[in-house]
């Protein structure tokens, strides 16, 4: 009986071990990362502009409407953009899962209503999750330096798997308002960051590959 008692012990601190370490290296290592657009701006002037803005998609309404939590990324994107952090954006969500679902559609569209310039907005429909958002970022956009844009609870693994992809990242929070579910959303971070690290570990792709896009042609050429 005290074998097993031990050999359990052992697999509880095991278990313990494998989900805080990646928590902890991603949420202490992308702390100082993370910055308000002023910040953010701050960043840009000192070390150069970053290649793109890189905004993480959430749910979408059925009327064509982003949630309150999307409409913060991308109120704080635009804002990004105005400050000068970036030239170009990159929206980034799900529209392989249901081809009535057109997520990024609908975050373009709110962002040249907005006034920016279609042509500097590129679409990425295959950001399955955030770490094919970073990889599709990296092997498909070409970009080196990123400025993610998303809650603060989501930056620390959006941060975690752009450093674990090789490319220079800050992140710039859309920390506007409470929401809901908000206990649920950190939980899952918790288990996500795990699987992101295995991911990095194992240097998975993306589960969607496309051909190249450089950003240094109209970001029109990326949307249906």
């Amino acid at each position: 009986m005290r074998g097993v008692s031990l050999l359990a012990i052992i697999v509880v601190v095991v278990c313990v071990l494998i989900i805080a370490i990646p928590n902890l290296v991603a949420v202490l290592g992308s702390r100082s990362s993370i910055h308000d657009v002023q910040g953010a701006q701050q960043v840009a002037e000192s070390d150069g502009q970053y290649d793109c803005l890189l905004v993480l998609g959430a749910a979408v309404y059925p009327n064509g409407r982003p949630s309150s939590i999307l409409q913060d990324r991308l109120d704080t994107a635009y804002d990004a953009y105005q400050a000068g952090i970036a030239p170009k954006i990159i929206v980034s969500g799900d529209d392989k899962s249901d081809s009535s679902y057109n997520e990024v559609k609908v975050m373009k569209q709110y962002l040249v209503d907005r006034g920016i310039p279609s042509e500097d907005i590129f679409c990425d429909h295959a950001g399955m999750n955030t770490y094919d958002s970073m990889y599709r970022a990296k092997n498909v956009f070409g970009v080196q330096r990123i400025a993610v844009v998303t809650q603060t609870y989501h930056l620390y693994r959006a941060l975690f798997d752009a450093r674990g992809l090789g490319m220079d990242s800050i992140g710039v929070e859309s920390d506007v308002r409470s929401y809901a579910n908000q206990d649920y959303y950190d939980l899952r971070e918790v288990g996500a960051r795990v699987s992101d690290a295995w991911k990095i570990l194992r240097k998975a792709h993306s589960e969607y590959l496309s051909e190249p896009v450089s950003l240094d042609q109209s970001g029109d050429v990326t949307d249906w």
